[in-house]
């Protein structure tokens, strides 16, 4: 079963990106974009609107698509991600939802983070941040 999803991408005016850490599986403990499910009858940009309000308290506009990946989840699920660029326009970050903290990072803090598999990698190919950084 494939199940579509949304990534949100937001750096702010310091070229630091926001990132969430994962409250539950998949992924618990990982820093991660935030994003989740397409629930029925909603856009991808409403969904993304909506879940960087939930896990960040961010409103954000949401922009151009970045790109799409596929991860493997329980029970033979898999999530296809259509990661998309945001600019925030209202809020303060703070935890919600999924998400059991939050954060803005430079670049070059990624390659220390636990990561979710593959996010270093596919922000490098999609340049959001400069190659050298995923090791």
């Amino acid at each position: 079963m494939r199940v579509r999803c949304v990534g949100g991408i937001m750096v702010d005016e310091a070229g630091r990106l926001l990132l969430i850490r994962r409250g539950h599986p998949p992924g618990e403990g990982l820093w991660s974009l935030p994003g989740g499910r397409v629930e029925p009858g909603e856009s991808d940009a409403g969904a993304l609107a909506r879940e960087l309000l939930e896990e960040t308290g961010l409103s954000a506009v949401v922009g151009e698509p970045a790109g799409t990946v596929e991860r493997p989840g329980p029970g033979g699920v898999i999530y296809e991600i259509h990661d998309y660029f945001a600019t925030p326009v209202a809020g303060t970050p703070r935890a919600g939802d999924d998400a059991s903290a939050v954060g803005w990072f430079a670049p070059g803090d990624l390659a220390r983070l636990p990561l979710t598999a593959g996010l270093l990698d596919v922000l490098v190919a999609w340049r959001v941040v400069a190659a050298g950084l995923s090791g």
